[in-house]
């Protein structure tokens, strides 16, 4: 690998949060039955005329504003040629040489904690076409028009990726910033938000860009990740072995863990594309793209930053508390409920992340709200209970016990704060245990960590290690043990 280097490329399909289609009125909603919600026009039955939907012009206008694009004035609606069991009219509306969204950048974070701007050539309007369904047909293909004239952006990439790793990067940051605009929910299960992957290699210090091949319709992180490695290391030992690579579509096998071809790949001439006689130009005024940006929401990057100034969190803790914009809102209501800031973005971090992919809940289906937390974090603070006995407590609010006073009531938790009560278990630690005495006397801190272990097990976990660690040091030092 060392002598290759990859230039990766991807087009995202992102699905458009509207209620109706991009040129009809049917309904968008996931699930429906087969066929059920494809109209008149999504099956271009004959003297049907498409009208543009006003909203998803907005989304696709908000995206480009946030990611610091050209909006165009005018563009054009194209008509891109093809045969597909799925495609009713037999060609596809979309946009070609006028688009929407033209340029702009997403800046991601890479492993070393350095960051990279990759930049966008376009994001243009088109329709979806259907889906081929052949599961459950026995040797013949079924076709769902459903999903036929649902609005996308399609967001294309410059080739600017290197890696697998920057292109998950990628994708994640834009994944976030489509559900901060809420203009898509970005559901990889439901196809909502499908990328395809342009990869190429040529030799390190090459300034000619490789053959590249198109990897088609990958739907998770992790698949994109294996999907673009496996493909690398196909070019790599093709070229190595004095094959060449063929310009095509190919397919990502999950399960065998290869990609293989599907079709040759098309060049845009292969469309005919030619402006749609039925769809006047698309005139956007400033005005409206105006009153768009004045009404985009806090996005990610500066969410980020204001975390970090105003929080004093780590750049590491604020990026993960936003990359959802679910999780930043619960981060804020748990502010908002008394929390101490940086120990509610560990918890969240930590405690409440792990209990989320344990039991594989979004955020927002938490047993455990931003308050329940907050009052939780509150008897952390105040000394009420330690941190390893909080832990405890979030267990059983998590499983419906109560709220974290009832519990620590209920179960008698509360932490040993009395001077007289610590100091005597301290002092039956420490008679118990002379060599350790004598070692910490004689420099030997780690013994510190034996001997509060040893008070904390003996009140069985309810002391403050704080004030352990204090009468501890105190009774060495003064040599009254």
């Amino acid at each position: 690998m060392s002598d290759w280097e990859s230039v990766i490329g991807l087009e995202v399909h992102c699905q458009l949060a509207t209620r109706s289609k991009l040129f009809s009125g049917a309904a968008t909603a996931f699930g429906a039955e087969p066929n059920t919600q494809a109209c008149a026009v999504d099956l271009a039955l004959p003297g049907v005329l498409p009208v543009v939907n006003r909203e998803a012009v907005a989304m696709a206008i908000r995206f480009g504003l946030a990611i610091g694009a050209q909006i165009a004035p005018h563009s054009v609606f194209a008509r891109k040629n093809y045969f597909y069991p799925d495609l009713p009219k037999g060609y596809q509306i979309s946009q070609y040489e006028l688009p929407i969204v033209a340029g702009g950048h997403l800046d991601i974070t890479l492993e070393d904690g350095t960051h990279k701007r990759i930049g966008i050539t376009r994001a243009h309007l088109e329709e979806d076409a259907g889906k081929s369904l052949h599961e459950d047909f026995h040797g013949h293909t079924g076709i769902d028009l459903n999903r036929a004239g649902t609005p996308l952006i399609e967001i294309v990439s410059e080739p600017e990726l290197a890696t697998a790793t920057e292109a998950v990067a990628y994708l994640k940051k834009l994944h976030a910033l489509v559900r901060y605009l809420e203009i898509s929910d970005a559901n990889m299960q439901e196809g909502s938000f499908r990328c395809d992957a342009n990869v190429s290699v040529r030799r390190r210090g090459e300034s000619r860009l490789g053959t590249r091949a198109e990897l088609k319709n990958i739907n998770s992180f992790r698949f994109v990740e294996r999907a673009i490695n496996v493909e690398i290391e196909r070019q790599i030992d093709l070229l190595e072995g004095g094959g060449r690579v063929v310009q095509e579509t190919r397919l990502y096998d999950a399960e065998r863990n290869q990609t293989r071809a599907m079709r040759g790949k098309e060049e845009a001439n292969d469309y005919r594309y030619f402006p749609d006689p039925d769809l006047l130009p698309l005139a956007v005024s400033e005005a409206w793209v105006e009153q768009l940006r004045a009404a985009l929401p806090e996005l990610p990057d500066a969410k980020r930053h204001r975390f970090a100034e105003a929080f004093g969190l780590s750049d590491y803790d604020a990026g993960l508390l936003t990359a959802e914009r679910e999780v930043a809102d619960y981060f804020e209501a748990t502010l908002a409920a008394g929390a101490d800031a940086k120990l509610a973005a560990n918890w969240i971090n930590g405690e409440l992340t792990a209990a989320l992919n344990r039991d594989d809940l979004p955020i927002t289906a938490a047993p455990v709200g931003p308050s329940a937390l907050a009052g939780l974090l509150t008897r952390i603070s105040d000394a009420t209970i330690s941190g390893k006995i909080a832990k405890d407590v979030f267990a059983a609010m998590w499983l419906g016990e109560g709220t974290a006073d009832a519990i620590i009531e209920a179960r008698g938790l509360k932490q040993i704060t009395d001077t007289g009560a610590l100091e005597a278990a301290v002092d039956a630690v420490l008679a118990a245990n002379p060599a350790q005495v004598e070692q910490l006397r004689g420099g030997k801190d780690k013994v510190l960590g034996f001997l509060v272990g040893q008070v904390m097990k003996s009140t069985q976990g309810k002391a403050n290690p704080a004030q352990v660690n204090a009468l501890i040091r105190e009774k060495v030092g003064s040599g009254t043990a």
